[in-house]
């Protein structure tokens, strides 16, 4: 193995789950990396979703605490996610990515959107006395099935939900973000690992790098203040979205 493309890897990853536990859109990072190791796509796409599970599970790790206020609606979250995530995982080995790799971007950049103007929307809803726990449970639930199908930008599209379904800052969602991002990429790991032609000696580089990444961008994440977090969450997003869009 060339050694430059294992400091590639090495670096994508740590990157990776730095981007991933704060907002999303890592695989922007691993998944080039892993086509410059001369993996084909499809190969390089289930390669990375099992190769970044470790990232998520550092971040929620770090960030536990957090989900101590969500504790009775967590079991009901987890599973919303999780079924929305089968459905994309299934729509991952059964259908041709090409058609929903080209709205990606445009679903990122619309998430971030509408995280943006979370707290106007917010108030609003409440206003009109719309029920926000549909809101939550259908964006949770639509926001498994695209983690699933499509890594990049999870955090953002997920964070936007519960956002705009729970009345609560977005650095303490982050750790309940965190636990349903785990829910999610351990359901598309466990299919494309089953079924997909995943290359393992790629895992084995990219797989420790995401978990050290995932560990320090969650930390970074919780010492930020509320609105700079925000604003984060919102540059991360956008600059996801952007690259997406640049690259289709």
């Amino acid at each position: 193995m060339d050694p430059l493309h294992m400091a590639l890897l090495l670096a994508a990853g740590l990157g990776a789950g730095f981007c991933n536990a704060i907002a999303g859109g890592g695989s922007l990072l691993s998944f080039p990396a892993l086509l410059a190791f001369g993996l084909p796509p499809v190969t390089a796409t289930v390669t990375n979703a099992v190769a970044v599970w470790p990232g998520y599970l550092g971040g929620a790790a770090t960030l536990r605490k957090r989900t101590g206020p969500f504790r009775e609606l967590l079991p009901r979250l987890v599973i919303t996610g999780t079924v929305g995530a089968i459905g994309g995982a299934l729509a991952l080995l059964a259908a041709p990515p090409e058609v929903f790799a080209a709205i990606v971007p445009y679903l990122v950049l619309a998430a971030t959107a509408l995280f943006a103007a979370q707290p106007w929307l917010s108030r609003k809803l409440a206003d009109r006395q719309s029920d926000s726990r549909i809101t939550l449970f259908v964006g949770v639930f639509l926001g498994g099935m695209y983690g699933a199908y499509f890594n990049g930008g999870m955090g953002i599209v997920l964070l936007t939900a519960l956002a705009l379904g729970i009345d609560a800052s977005a650095q303490l969602l982050n750790g309940l973000k965190s636990l349903l991002t785990v829910a999610v990429s351990t359901t598309a790991m466990i299919a494309v690992a089953l079924f997909g032609p995943v290359d393992w000696i790629a895992v084995a580089l990219l797989a420790p790098a995401c978990l050290l990444g995932g560990v320090l961008g969650a930390r970074f994440a919780d010492r930020l203040r509320p609105g700079v977090f925000r604003a984060v969450v919102i540059v991360f997003g956008a600059g996801a979205g952007t690259a997406m869009l640049l690259t289709a």
